[in-house]
């Protein structure tokens, strides 16, 4: 697409695109200008849908299948792109970011994708861990009865940090360490009985049930975890006192609070930060630029350096006698 910077920054509407970011993907995702969505996807995709295939600024996923379902033997660079585009806006709109329709991908992933270069400057972890605990936080609510976000990995934390509700014959390890469930598919029989089941064994969990420290640090993993995935770059965010950001949804990351979890003795938390008057926003109402109307949230994660928190990791973690005081 070449390097115009002036063209780049009308396309990417989410971060000063000039400047690349080699030592640590930090660019958090923010808001995307609507203006001329249309033209983006057209330059982008070469093809426009049919309006029977979209909703407002949604897609059906069934059209990009049927579109762009095999990329063509012999296909030039441009057209191979293309294909990468769809492939990466459908991963991250069915899977890592997914809503409760389940069968729609949003244009809002156009500029991410503009330069496939780039994708690397995000810190998708980060978003989707906040895109997670926003929808857990709305099913809490007795009128919500559906749950949005990446549940694959939602599920694949769980059977890493609760080996009872395991399943056997899932030994194999594998990358991405999620797929190590890839074969799990529960049937949907019974599952009035099988929901009482699992709240019981919850109810009934022991501490010593419960993998506190890392797991993902045994040797049988590690041979198959990429090696990039372990430099200390990566590890930035998840120690670190900040907000993480997905477009209008804000969630604090207080890590503090559960210093178990990395191998540290817990002191005594700092009271925990109220955000309830966060969860409204949803960036529904028109086009707003989430980096403004959400300013100072921005500036703490651009200065979540400052707010990592430097602790001893030890053999046997445990509370702190402050902590048990308290």
């Amino acid at each position: 697409m070449g390097d115009d910077l002036a063209r780049l920054y009308r396309l990417d509407g989410v971060a000063h695109i000039a400047r690349v970011i080699n030592e640590e993907p930090q660019r958090c995702i923010r808001s995307m200008r609507r203006q001329q969505a249309w033209e983006w996807f057209q330059e982008l995709l070469g093809v426009i849908p049919p309006p029977s295939q979209v909703q407002k600024y949604a897609i059906n996923c069934s059209w990009f299948q049927e579109t762009f379902g095999e990329c063509p033997e012999g296909a030039d660079d441009e057209t191979v792109r293309r294909y990468a585009r769809v492939y990466i806006m459908m991963l991250l709109g069915t899977q890592l970011f997914a809503d409760k329709s389940g069968n729609r991908i949003h244009i809002r992933w156009l500029p991410f994708v503009a330069r496939l270069e780039d994708m690397g400057t995000y810190s998708w972890g980060s978003a989707a861990l906040a895109w997670l605990y926003w929808c857990m936080c709305r099913v809490a609510n007795r009128n919500v009865i559906k749950l949005a976000g990446p549940l694959q990995l939602l599920q694949s934390w769980i059977f890493w940090r609760f080996p009872r509700f395991r399943l056997a014959g899932f030994e194999t390890f594998s990358w991405p360490l999620a797929s190590r469930w890839s074969g799990y598919n529960p049937s949907s029989s019974e599952k009035g009985p099988r929901v009482q089941m699992w709240r019981l064994s919850i109810d009934r969990l022991q501490d010593r049930e419960v993998i506190y420290l890392e797991p993902y640090s045994s040797p049988d993993v590690l041979q198959v975890v990429h090696p990039e995935v372990l430099e200390p770059r990566h590890m930035a965010p998840w120690q670190s006192v900040t907000s993480f950001i997905y477009f209008a949804v804000i969630e604090w990351h207080q890590i503090d609070r559960v210093l178990l979890q990395f191998g540290g003795v817990q002191p005594r938390p700092h009271p925990a930060l109220n955000i309830d008057f966060l969860m409204s926003k949803d960036g529904r109402g028109g086009d707003r630029w989430f980096p403004y109307h959400l300013q100072k949230w921005h500036l703490h994660w651009e200065s979540r350096a400052e707010s990592m928190l430097r602790f001893d990791v030890v053999a046997d973690p445990g509370p702190s006698h402050e902590f048990l005081e308290w």
